[in-house]
């Protein structure tokens, strides 16, 4: 179980490098470029939308949402396309560098999230205190 494991996980990696070189690719349309560019940026970055510490949830985003977007990525990308990828990809051998950008991204989607939780959460005592005073 654990090589079947092995195999499907170097599986999926020699998927994204492949896609990687899909989104490189000036044979590829704008719209599946944007789709596939998300997809491996996520893929790539070392940093999880949402931590797998988190109990389900920070599995979950990455049992749904990358398999989702990878299959979005290879529906809207030219099958000749996906092909040669895929091949310039095996002989890469998933030396592909990690997506910094990504990993920023990410971090200023939790920074403003913790921002906007912060302020509803003031606003809320706020009103609490406002309610206490004037009771």
């Amino acid at each position: 179980m654990f090589k079947q494991l092995k195999s499907k996980t170097r599986a999926l990696t020699r998927e994204i490098d492949a896609l990687y070189l899909v989104a490189r690719d000036p044979r590829t349309p704008w719209y599946a470029k944007m789709i596939v560019t998300c997809v491996v940026a996520y893929a790539r970055s070392p940093i999880d939308l949402i931590p797998d510490f988190i109990p389900v949830l920070g599995y979950l985003d990455d049992l749904v949402l990358l398999p989702v977007g990878i299959y979005l990525a290879l529906k809207l990308s030219p099958p000749v396309v996906i092909a040669d990828a895929r091949q310039r990809a095996a002989a890469i051998n998933g030396q592909l560098p990690k997506c910094w950008s990504a990993a920023i991204l990410i971090v200023a989607v939790w920074i403003a999230a913790a921002i906007l939780l912060s302020g509803y959460l003031v606003k809320i005592l706020n009103t609490e205190t406002q309610s206490l005073i004037g009771a």
